[in-house]
């Protein structure tokens, strides 16, 4: 087992001036299950790439352990990659492609043998050892991969948005079994993946990319209840924040008819950058549906009732003045909001809900920097 440290880690490619990666910094500990996570082209591969040593690193140091491997040879590593396609000999049956390492490696037969029998009644795939990946689900033959990284007894896993090409059903029961695999197995593993559910429902900790920089790092429950910035405010959590920029007026925001409250810690931090605004986040479970009449209502037209048994949600329009101040975003777009609300109480398309956000439930940014503020 080992840690993994990123130290200023920096790749540039070939042809272009902006890092894709730019000044990582960020310790992985012993046994730690970290997600890397991010929109396309934020770094997240490269950065599992560099760690790889698939990848140049143009500045900074990567350590596996008190190990400088900025220079080192992948083989050296003591490392086992998951990749997203795979990556199976087909000709192969599933016992010679889950040892086909070791055998290169030179490890004695029986031992090879002994090693792939017990990853493979880990992974139950102890019926198919014999078979070739042509004849395996998408989840088998992935399980498969997992199992040719297992035998290896690396210090570091490193899985490359494995699950991506899995149907939905299979996607959520194989991130719980690697999950599981992964706590039983104690291997520090650096996974990365674009879905933040995933990154929500297995990393022990959680680094949020964008851009090539990191923008911040804790459990998921850090993440969702202290997003550091507008950006991972908006990206982690399903359905996305609702976000709006509203005018600071005799130390609450107000937008249209509605007022909010702010608290004196974040007044104390705008500046004259931020020109009389501050961006408020609110998570639709924040919402709650109000009389027209109530202080800090919002008036929302219906666009659409997502109904999920257990839960509904409302994607909807908000209007009347707050409309043209508010500049909304959320995951539905534009001057959408989502509300969640009462499975039993579901209003139609077309109607019009006024909603408040529940007291300190928001969260709160500067327009300027985008920073949290409180």
């Amino acid at each position: 087992m080992a840690t993994v440290t990123f130290d200023h880690a920096t790749r540039i490619y070939p042809g272009t001036e902006r890092p894709a990666v730019d000044q990582l910094n960020l310790h992985v500990e012993d046994g730690e299950f970290l997600v890397l996570v991010g929109p396309s082209g934020c770094g997240k591969s490269t950065s599992l790439r560099m760690l790889a040593g698939l990848e140049d690193v143009n500045g900074g140091h990567i350590f596996i352990g008190d190990r400088d491997v900025t220079d080192v040879q992948p083989k050296d590593r003591d490392i086992a990659m998951v990749f997203q396609n795979y990556a199976l000999y087909p000709h192969m049956s599933v016992a010679d492609n889950m040892g086909f390492a070791l055998k290169i490696a030179g490890t004695p037969k029986a031992e090879i043998r002994q090693r792939v029998e017990e990853a493979a009644k880990i992974l139950d795939l102890t019926e198919y050892l014999d078979r070739k990946p042509k004849a395996l689900s998408g989840g088998q033959r992935q399980r498969v991969a997992m199992g040719r990284a297992i035998v290896r007894q690396p210090r570091v896993f490193l899985m490359d948005e494995p699950l991506s090409n899995l149907d939905a059903k299979l996607r959520v029961q194989t991130r719980t079994q690697i999950a599981s695999l992964q706590r039983r197995l104690g291997v520090t593993t650096v996974y990365v993946t674009h879905d933040q559910t995933e990154a929500l429902t297995m990393g022990d900790r959680i680094a949020v990319l964008k851009g090539g920089l990191l923008q911040q790092v804790g459990t998921p429950r850090e993440m969702y209840d202290t997003p550091a910035n507008v950006f991972v405010a908006g990206f982690i959590g399903s359905p996305a924040m609702n976000i709006a920029t509203f005018n600071v007026e005799g130390g609450e925001a107000h937008v249209g008819a509605a007022r909010l409250p702010l608290k004196r810690e974040a007044l104390d931090q705008l500046t004259d950058a931020d020109e009389g605004k501050i961006v408020v986040g609110f998570r639709p479970e924040a919402l709650n549906r109000v009389s027209e009449n109530e202080v800090g209502a919002m008036p929302v037209a219906v666009d659409l009732v997502e109904e999920l048994g257990s839960d509904a949600f409302v994607y909807g329009t908000l209007v009347g003045p707050a409309a043209s101040e508010a500049h909304v975003q959320s995951g539905a777009g534009e001057n959408h909001v989502i509300v969640r609300i009462d499975p039993r109480d579901v209003p139609m398309k077309g109607d019009t809900i006024h909603v408040a956000i529940q007291p300190d439930q928001e969260h709160l940014f500067s327009p300027s920097t985008g920073n949290r503020l409180v």
